[in-house]
């Protein structure tokens, strides 16, 4: 029973080194942003170029990253009237934080309805 025990033990172990290395080798994410609210966003990859690469494809029109995450959250906002107008995008830590930043720039931009129109987060974000 004893040796049955520790294999365990060994298995439930070896199991977690297993999932956070995993999870540790794909943890970068990146937001692009373009004209009249066009967006991309990208997470789960291995290294920051891919997944800056990753979220230009997925924006439409002319765009360019704006924020890259390890572990972490980026969010993107913009006047919920006015799509082409003000707009504010902030990365952090926590998923709260970086929703709240990108609102906060919208409105400091001149935004009067802001809204968060895209996030992403990787990691332990």
């Amino acid at each position: 029973m004893h040796i049955i025990k520790h294999a365990f033990v060994g298995a439930v172990a070896a199991a977690a080194i297993l999932v956070s290395g995993t999870m540790a080798g794909k943890a970068a994410g990146a937001l692009a942003i373009g004209s009249c609210a066009a967006y991309g966003t990208s997470y789960d990859f291995a290294a920051t170029r891919e997944a800056e690469l990753a979220a230009l494809r997925k924006c439409s029109g002319t765009c360019k990253v704006v924020a890259t995450v390890r572990h972490g959250c980026a969010a993107f906002a913009i006047d919920g009237r006015h799509a082409c107008g003000p707009h504010g995008y902030a990365s952090a830590p926590e998923l709260g934080r970086a929703q709240n930043a990108a609102l906060r720039y919208c409105y400091r931009y001149g935004g009067h309805d802001c809204v968060v129109r895209a996030w992403a987060c990787d990691g332990g974000g």
